[in-house]
């Protein structure tokens, strides 16, 4: 993979806190990085131009979203995604795997591939390890996902298992159906808690030598303490020289916690999601928006941002906005949610090159305790 290169700048000491640089075809991201969700072809409510202007470096869409409208080959004819949604930075789309657990009802699946049906019309949406490539490939991300299997976290032993191996060996068809040279295959580890079935993903995964590794399976009903566990041991199997991904996480502190056991890269739908239903983010807690404390009150929404929903609205407006039901509430919180992300992720950046990571991590959990 000549178009890409993953160099480990520096390590905190205190912590596996790494600070790398990632260079793609569209550009070289710094790491730990969060990549907002666009998973239709759009990060909801906001202008690329937006994202760019708070410091977003790279963004995700989703195959199966995409393959059902509209069309892998639309968007191939349009210029690939990124004329298509006006994005010139890097962009890493998922494989389709995460509606393997998050559309259980819809679809049915065996050795070797799942059949969904469309959420959409109800129509038959057959996926295999080759034709998820070959969508991502006609998609023109910078960074692909194997496809794979993400069980629930409680899922009995033997299913466990046999979602480790299945996601396993449609890895290796993954990659033998891969022909463009100019997007990096990311395999993706499962085993839900269990430190013997994540041993046992990393050591099928490995030999196949992705450009990059990510850790599925988490974040979807396990606890915190769970989560943090899990990556205690499952962090230090991935290959040190390569990006590490924990998909779908989450909260700030999630994120920072992760960080400080070496993850990289981090995607969620949380800040957009949040935003649409009135809550924000911000360096002093979760402010609910429709909470009638809010109705006077002339304060920005975050004494600490600089984004335009903060220097432009005061919270009494934009609780008003939520209880009117115009839309503007909802971009100008998806505004400041993102743009709260990026700053939390430009400082710990900074922490970890100061090496105050741990400090970092402590003073946040402290703030979020104070009065919002």
């Amino acid at each position: 993979m000549t178009s890409f290169a993953f160099h480990l700048d520096y390590t905190d000491p205190t912590s596996r806190a790494r600070l790398g640089r990632f260079e793609t075809p569209h550009g070289v991201v710094e790491t730990p990085i969060f990549m907002p969700v666009g998973t239709r072809g759009t990060v909801k409510g906001i202008w690329p131009d937006e994202l760019r202007e708070m410091g977003a470096k790279m963004i995700l869409a989703n195959t199966y979203h995409l393959a059902l409208r509209p069309g892998e080959s639309v968007v191939k004819d349009l210029g690939g995604l990124h004329a298509f949604m006006n994005w010139q930075g890097p962009i890493l789309t998922d494989s389709g795997g995460y509606q393997v657990f998050s559309l259980a009802e819809l679809r049915q699946m065996d050795r070797d591939r799942v059949v969904f049906k469309s959420h959409v019309d109800g129509s038959m949406f057959d996926l295999t390890p080759a034709r998820a490539v070959q969508i991502q490939e006609d998609l023109g991300a910078d960074v692909i996902m194997c496809l794979d299997e993400c069980p629930p976290h409680d899922a009995p032993a033997e299913k466990m298992q046999a979602a480790v191996d299945r996601t396993t060996r449609w890895a290796a068809l993954c990659r033998d159906a891969q022909k463009r040279p100019d997007q990096a295959l990311f395999g993706i580890l499962q085993g839900g808690t269990d430190q013997a079935m994540r041993e046992r993903s990393a050591e099928g995964l490995l030999p196949l030598d992705f450009p990059g590794y990510a850790i599925g399976g988490l974040s979807v009903g396990e606890a915190p303490a769970d989560m943090y566990s899990t990556l205690d041991f499952t962090v230090p199997l991935l290959p040190e020289h390569k990006p590490r991904y924990l998909m779908g996480v989450g909260r700030p502190i999630d994120i920072i916690e992760a960080v400080l056991r070496g993850v990289d890269m981090f995607d969620c739908v949380m800040p957009t999601r949040n935003a649409r239903n009135a809550t924000a983010f911000t360096s002093h807690g979760l402010v609910k928006m429709r909470n009638l404390r809010y109705q006077r009150d002339t304060r920005p929404l975050d004494a600490n941002c600089n984004c335009p929903t903060c220097q432009q609205f005061s919270r009494g407006y934009l609780r008003h906005l939520f209880q009117v039901e115009e839309m503007l509430g909802a971009q100008a919180l998806t505004v400041h949610n993102l743009a709260y992300y990026q700053q939390v992720m430009r400082d710990l950046r900074a922490a970890i090159k100061s090496n105050s990571a741990q400090e970092f991590r402590l003073d946040h959990l402290a703030r979020m305790t104070a009065d919002p």
